[in-house]
């Protein structure tokens, strides 16, 4: 059995608006994976990957093949495949038994990459997993059961249900709170609450729910939380 990782970061070719952000929260001992194109985030931040994974349509050739020269362990697949190159790279990361796996510049550009990366929290094998998407100025996780939300006064929260009806919600430290209630996938009322405290708490006893948090201005200024 392999060792168990810290964290496991995933580096996608999606937009990355704060990226020394993220290169401010990266430990000498995290996992990092570029996933295809993911991989030109890692070369502008100076970072070498410990696996790069995809059918490599979008990384650049020359940067792969430096980083195959260093022994960096290249996975390659065919382009004609039934998986995406971040669900190839989630089950490699989860090789590595990690605490947490943070899924770096997985929202932006194209919709339906966006919305399947998001859909891919809900995956069975994550259930025990602390699994965000991340890119410096917003992060996505589920909630299943609970959750702590670190971040400042005035960060936007949302709280969107997935596969259905969210019920039993409590949340703390929020503008608006909710107090055993349920929210419903064509209803907006968890949208754009607010931080009142620098943590905010949620519950939630049955459906999942999936969280939002976008860093204000103040947030922006500190570390990722």
């Amino acid at each position: 059995m392999n060792s168990t990782e810290n964290k496991v970061i995933l580096f996608v070719n999606g937009d990355l608006p704060a990226p020394e952000r993220i290169r401010s929260e990266i430990a000498s001992v995290d996992f990092l994976i570029a996933v295809d194109g993911g991989l030109r985030h890692l070369t502008r931040l100076g970072l070498t990957p410990n696996l790069i994974i995809g059918d490599l349509d979008s990384a650049q050739p020359g940067d792969v093949e430096r980083f195959r020269t260093m022994g960096v362990e290249v996975r390659k697949y065919p382009e004609d495949k039934d998986q995406t190159d971040l669900e190839l790279a989630l089950q490699a990361a989860l090789e590595r038994y990690p605490q947490s796996i943070w899924v770096v510049a997985a929202l932006g550009k194209r919709l339906d990459q966006t919305l399947g990366n998001i859909f891919l929290l809900t995956h069975p094998n994550l259930t025990d997993t602390d699994i965000r998407l991340v890119d410096g100025q917003e992060e996505v996780f589920l909630i299943r059961r609970a959750a702590e939300i670190h971040g400042t006064i005035g960060d936007q929260v949302s709280l969107l249900p997935l596969h259905g009806p969210a019920s039993g919600i409590h949340t703390l430290g929020l503008q608006y709170p909710l107090v055993g209630e349920t929210l419903y996938p064509h209803l907006t009322r968890g949208i754009s609450n607010r931080m009142t405290h620098a943590t905010a708490s949620v519950t939630v006893e049955s459906g999942l729910l999936l969280c939002i948090h976008s860093l204000s201005e103040e947030s922006e200024r500190t570390k990722l939380c």
